[in-house]
């Protein structure tokens, strides 16, 4: 079965399904990003701060202190399985997109590369791995170009059908 283009051949009643669920979830995402700039101020300082605390440090307007084992454990899990589902669903709707093989391939591996890095690189930074921030910035920073490119394909070719 051949799936490249796939979307163009779709009903409209999946199209009008695909079209409001991809716009929802990428509000969602990005009151999550925006969420995690109020947190840790889109940066690599800020993410340090934002697990390992920033009391001992100089004065600042909010303190914040180190996360508990309970808080770790239950942010990475939640987060790896809800963005593990979220990317599952993206690519299959990638999946039927019209593309170049190896973008789409590489639009559709990457998130879960980068849920695996972003995610061991915060335990590890936890544990007190300092250098794992700037990892955690460029995987989260990939994984969020990668969310939305992928949300803009399939909503241009779900919404504009080629003759």
């Amino acid at each position: 079965m051949k799936l490249n283009g796939l979307i163009y051949n779709l009903p409209g009643e999946l199209r009008n399904l695909i079209i409001p669920f991809v716009v929802v979830l990428s509000i969602g995402y990005f009151v999550g990003v925006m969420f995690i700039d109020h947190t840790s101020s889109l940066n690599p300082k800020g993410i340090q701060d934002n697990y390992l605390g920033n009391e001992v440090t100089e004065p600042t307007d909010v303190i914040k202190f180190k996360k508990s084992s309970y808080q770790m454990f239950n942010l990475i899990h939640t987060h790896v399985i809800s963005m593990a589902i979220i990317f599952f669903i993206m690519g299959l709707l990638l999946s039927i997109t019209d593309l170049n093989k190896y973008l789409k391939g590489f639009l559709i591996i990457e998130p879960f590369c980068s849920i695996i890095v972003t995610f061991f690189g915060i335990y590890y930074l936890w544990t007190g791995v300092l250098w794992m921030k700037y990892l955690i910035f460029i995987s989260s920073i990939l994984m969020t170009f990668v969310f939305f490119i992928s949300a803009f394909i399939v909503l241009y070719q779900s919404i504009f059908i080629k003759k």
